[in-house]
């Protein structure tokens, strides 16, 4: 079977349905040859197959990131496309990919971190659960990127303040970090409305009651 056909742009239709479908057809059958036809078309020179391809591939990765594993170098390439729709769908991918390939992805940490700075608004917060990805595999990565991720914390619009919260909870596993991170909180807190408050208050009754 050809599955390039079966994307959105040669279905001819102008939504994700045909390559969420695709995607779950792909990750059910674990089939490695149409994901990589479908990886092919990450370079194709219309954009619109690109980035079809891209979304049936990160769709791939919220249930099964493994199947991407031969395609992390194609992703960080991505990350310096002028192409932002394929800026943001790779950072989606390396976030799936990061708690299982932290070594990987982290050899390009400074290239994450300089998209993260320039990217849109989406890039910032797919990058963010990329870090927190590669924080929660390996200690030694944490500790650098543990003081990154609470300054961004510290700066966060209060419209997106609790769900960024939300993404840096994995990290909370000690004494001395619940008081820097709920620190932070009570500094942030009195910007925000009632109703971001109350969404903020939801997420910290999630927060470790051991640490």
């Amino acid at each position: 079977m050809n599955w390039m056909p079966q994307i959105a742009f040669y279905q001819k239709v102008r939504n994700e349905e045909p390559n969420k479908q695709l995607s779950a057809w792909l990750a059910e059958l674990e089939h490695a040859e149409g994901i990589r036809e479908i990886a092919t078309g990450l370079y194709d020179k219309n954009k619109s197959v690109a980035s079809d391809c891209l979304a049936v591939l990160y769709t791939i990765g919220y249930s099964k990131p493994e199947l991407l594993a031969d395609y992390i170098e194609d992703f960080v390439r991505l990350l310096t496309s002028k192409n932002n729709r394929m800026v943001w769908g790779s950072m989606i991918a390396l976030s799936t990919l990061a708690p299982l390939y932290p070594v990987e992805i982290y050899r390009h940490i400074e290239l994450l971190l300089n998209t993260l700075k320039t990217g849109s608004l989406i890039t910032e917060i797919w990058g963010i659960k990329t870090l927190v990805g590669l924080s929660t595999a390996r200690a030694e990565y944490k500790q650098h990127l543990f003081p990154l991720l609470m300054d961004y914390l510290e700066k966060c619009r209060p419209i997106d303040f609790a769900t960024r919260t939300e993404t840096l909870l994995p990290l909370i596993v000690t004494v001395e970090e619940k008081v820097l991170f709920l620190q932070i909180v009570s500094t942030k807190k009195s910007e925000l409305s009632p109703a971001q408050q109350k969404k903020l208050n939801s997420v910290l009754k999630k927060l470790p009651s051991g640490c």
